[in-house]
């Protein structure tokens, strides 16, 4: 029962009415809750548990998503209207912000009319669908969210599949619905066709569908609005669509989705609690897929998600998804249990990585200089750690300890990896990306397939093609998609594909968009043409003169400014001819006693080109590497000795031939 009262304990308006119910109160069983006057009785007791929604966000690179959950947040009040927040305050990641894209899955929790939704924002791109694969198992509806325009794309394909499978109903988000290029009736029947090519259910094809701006902060069920209602709908649409979070009967279990490392508690663990209820201070242990003891321990704290932070709690319920610290081996896809449970759960399966490079010790003369991270036991501690949390990642140690293959699900995906390390003070010599070859029952050569969607102008589709057909691709459909744009969707070998996205930009004046998604493993398409420029490699060290790389600029552009430090072996610019070419970039002009206009012209050089990490790493051949230190970026022969590089060249030509 709840009993009104002022906040100064005093004497209300209306008390004897009041001191006439008490013997009313007196005379029921508790328990009694008093709340100040003018603040709403809360409508669910404490020995209560609020009811749950969870759900996941979905939908491709740049469609929305996080731009939609902050003015979730914003509507549901977990922040004040005048409170200054960052925008997209879920990419927290300062790697997030500067790109725009969504790294890592979050998860946060509104209230609406009394009931708790988890919401879990989760990332665009196919490099990081080891993410959402886990995700998908914590949520008990999605949220799709396709742009008005561009309509559903690769990643929209690959996430939506897995949610289907997993029997998820999902809701049908047309979002940016103000563009001026719009096309919400085309885009509507694209995801229809999208969910039918899927295998989606009649209960899955059945979508209610909403429209509106993130940005702008509404959703009706039309796409002329009302948008004075915010976004309400959205939110009734999820607590009548989305059932109860689903719970089982049994003691405390939990399958790990998120693994983080907490300075202050240590290991944290994400997951959704599929039964049972856990205290802190209760004793828990982690079970391996195959129901092998990982550890055992207690729980040294339970943290909730509540808006945009995460608070303590005593107590999590059935349902609930909640962070717990405590123990310090188990890992992502481990079931996390009371002591009686016997049998692990099962977990999501992961789909395999498709490329993979090598991480090297660096041994350059300048290692050392910039960073103080180098040595091959720091760098193998880094990658166990990342592994741990990432699923989609696989690391094996060479039999030297100098270096480690690590796979992933794509180029983005490890190149993020590397600019971490960077940061953090790494210093390591990176390959070439390589895919993952794989061998089919009868031994046949399998490589991986991607989906290739580029729209582009059509008076640069003929380039595109020529280029895809080079990559061995095979074009599966040509159509327009507005503007005298066109719409190209290929199956393309992933080696094809490495380093092509520079390529098209400058094919297309920066006009074409791409995107890819892993397909499947199919047969060797043979080999392809590589690079056919070689490279400038200087034959000493010291600093670059700007006279040496003037006189140097007939024999093809540069990658270094003067000034840089330089080795032997690293590779200074790009070479006009087939072959590689040492040249001396320490030469100085020579100083005389006679003065000529010709003798003092001022050196102009042209600039360089701007190697970034990306362009860098699928720009170098097989026996070059990528210097990656916390300042620089530098490329260099794997064998820095000229006449080492010569013996092994020899030794290729003779297994070749």
């Amino acid at each position: 029962m709840i009993l009104q009262r002022n906040e100064f304990g005093g004497r209300a308006p209306g008390l004897d009415v009041l001191a006439r119910a008490s013997l009313l109160f007196l005379s029921r069983p508790g328990p009694f809750l008093f709340v100040p006057c003018g603040v709403k009785p809360p409508s669910v007791c404490k020995d209560q548990p609020m009811s749950l929604r969870n759900i996941a966000i979905i939908a491709h690179v740049d469609h929305g998503k996080t731009t939609l959950v902050d003015k979730l947040l914003q509507q549901a009040g977990s922040f004040r209207d005048n409170q200054r927040v960052v925008e997209r305050v879920m990419d927290s990641n300062d790697l997030e912000k500067e790109r725009g894209i969504t790294i890592l899955a979050k998860c946060t929790s509104v209230v609406w009319k009394d009931i708790r939704i988890n919401i879990v924002d989760t990332p665009g791109h196919a490099d990081f669908g080891g993410e959402v694969e886990r995700i998908l198992n914590m949520v008990d509806g999605v949220i799709v969210l396709v742009d008005a325009a561009e309509g559903p794309m690769p990643q929209t394909k690959f996430v939506v599949g897995k949610a289907l499978k997993l029997g998820l109903k999902p809701i049908v988000a047309i979002n940016k619905i103000d563009r001026p290029d719009a096309r919400h009736i085309e885009v509507v029947n694209e995801v229809f066709d999208l969910f039918a090519a899927l295998d989606a259910n009649d209960e899955q094809l059945d979508f209610p569908i909403l429209y509106g701006s993130g940005r702008d902060g509404w959703m009706a069920t039309a796409p002329e609005g009302p948008k004075d209602q915010g976004l309400a709908p959205m939110f009734d649409l999820v607590l009548s669509h989305v059932p109860q979070a689903r719970t089982e009967e049994g003691p405390f279990r939990m399958i790990g989705t998120l693994l983080e490392a907490n300075p202050f508690l240590g290991r944290m663990i994400t997951g959704r609690v599929t039964s049972g209820s856990i205290k802190p201070n209760m004793p828990i242990k982690a079970l391996a897929q195959d129901g092998t003891l990982v550890e055992s321990g207690r729980v040294s704290k339970i943290l909730a998600f509540r808006g945009v932070e995460r608070t303590p709690i005593d107590e999590a319920v059935p349902g609930d998804i909640v962070a717990i610290a405590g123990l310090s081996k188990g890992t992502v896809a481990d079931t996390f249990c009371a002591p009686e449970v016997t049998e692990a759960m099962k977990a999501q399966p992961i789909d395999p990585p498709t490329v993979s490079m090598s991480f090297i010790v660096n041994d350059s003369p300048l290692a050392g200089t910039e960073g103080d991270k180098v040595t091959s036991r720091v760098i193998r501690d880094r990658l166990l750690k990342e592994a741990e949390g990432n699923v989609a990642l696989k690391i094996e140690e060479s039999a030297d300890k100098d270096s480690f293959i690590v796979s992933g699900r794509g180029e983005l995906q490890l190149a993020i990896l590397i600019e971490t390390m960077r940061r953090e003070g790494f210093e390591i010599g990176v390959s070439r990306p390589r895919v993952v070859f794989q061998k089919d029952a009868d031994g046949n050569l399998l490589e991986p397939i991607e989906e290739v969607l580029i729209d582009v102008d059509e008076e640069h589709s003929g380039i595109v093609v020529q280029k895809m057909s080079e990559r061995k691709a095979e074009m599966l459909e040509m159509r327009p998609s507005g503007g005298n744009r066109l719409r190209l969707v290929f199956h393309a070998p992933t080696r094809g594909l490495i380093g092509y996205q520079s390529e098209l930009m400058t094919d297309t004046r920066g006009t074409a968009i791409m995107n890819r998604l892993f397909h499947a493993y199919l047969p060797y398409r043979g080999e392809m043409a590589g690079r056919i420029n070689g490279v400038l490699i200087s034959n000493d060290a010291g600093e670059a003169v700007a006279y040496a790389l003037w006189n140097l600029e007939d024999r093809g552009p540069m990658v270094i400014e003067p000034g840089w430090k330089v080795y032997q072996g690293m590779i200074i610019g790009i070479h006009s001819r087939d072959n590689d070419l040492e040249v001396n970039v320490l030469k100085g002009k020579k100083l005389t006693n006679i003065r000529t206009t010709s003798k003092d012209e001022a050196v102009r050089l042209t600039p360089p080109i701007r190697m970034t990490l990306e362009r860098a790493l699928a720009w170098i051949q097989d026996d070059e590497l990528v210097e990656v230190t916390p300042k620089s970026i530098r490329l260099r022969k794997m064998k820095l000795d000229p006449n080492e590089r010569k013996r092994a060249e020899k030794q290729k030509e003779a297994l070749a031939s």
